[in-house]
């Protein structure tokens, strides 16, 4: 595992200006933009995996299967999955590629990415099937066409700048080589947007209060999922970083989308 200090200097880190943003429903600067995220995601890492199960009812792992069986990925292949989180994702792509291939695990933040550390070693991944770097996802430490599949599951709505993180997962991409984005979207059932507003506000955050202590991460979460563009804006950014074939489907009805698009 990469000893990068978890205390990195978020000034420093790619589009992390004070120009003006969100974080959740709330206006900030950039750079407390940054500061404010690490702090959410510090605070839930120990219990980041059971607030998943609590909050989706287990759907989690249902819809992170369908981004598996989806990856262009086999024997030899290598991965980069950013906002590693857990490392459920590297995880679960290692065990596709079989003992040739190697996923490399990257994250902003450091208590996140030592969770992942963890469970990769756990799993006998780390040496030599996985990797974990520490590293700002708009401003990866790559080379250009280093991968075969680039992969964030529920991290790139907690990006600064969305398009730059875009821009760099285009660039290390082999030719050919796939993009995939799990993240929640808009509800598409008729009817399903008023339940989920009223569970996602009224519940997840008492559960992530009950679960973790921490209601404010949560209530975050909630509202960042609503600042994020729905499936059509968003499959259009990723056309315009410019990944042909990009193609979405709704799981759950649309509260999440698996997106999808290559390098050609």
């Amino acid at each position: 595992m990469n000893d990068t200090n978890h205390n990195i200097d978020t000034n420093t880190i790619s589009g992390a200006t004070e120009t003006a943003t969100h974080f959740g429903f709330e206006t900030v600067s950039g750079s407390e933009k940054v500061n404010r995220v690490m702090g959410v995601f510090s605070s839930v890492a120990s219990q980041y995996d059971i607030m998943n199960d609590v909050m989706s009812g287990g759907m989690h792992r249902l819809w992170k299967r369908s981004m598996f069986a989806k990856a262009a990925i086999g024997a030899g292949s290598r991965v980069l999955d950013v906002a590693a989180g857990s490392g459920d994702i590297a995880i679960g792509l290692a065990k596709k590629m079989g003992p040739t291939g190697r996923v490399v695990l990257t994250d902003l933040n450091g208590p996140m990415l030592a969770e992942g550390a963890r469970r990769v070693i756990d799993e006998g991944l780390l040496p030599g099937r996985a990797d974990c770097i520490q590293s700002d996802g708009t401003k990866l430490a790559f080379a250009d066409n280093s991968f075969d599949c680039v992969t964030i599951a529920f991290g790139i709505r907690n990006f600064l700048d969305i398009e730059a993180g875009l821009a760099e997962f285009y660039r290390i991409l082999k030719p050919g080589g796939q993009f995939m984005c799990l993240e929640f979207s808009r509800p598409t059932l008729p009817g399903l947007d008023v339940i989920y507003d009223a569970y996602s506000f009224n519940v997840i955050p008492m559960m992530g209060e009950k679960v973790t202590g921490d209601r404010e991460s949560y209530q975050y979460l909630v509202e960042s999922i609503r600042r994020f563009p729905d499936q059509e804006r968003f499959a259009k950014l990723i056309r315009k970083a410019g990944f042909d074939l990009v193609q979405y489907d709704n799981l759950t009805g649309g509260i999440v989308a698996l997106h999808r698009g290559y390098k050609v």
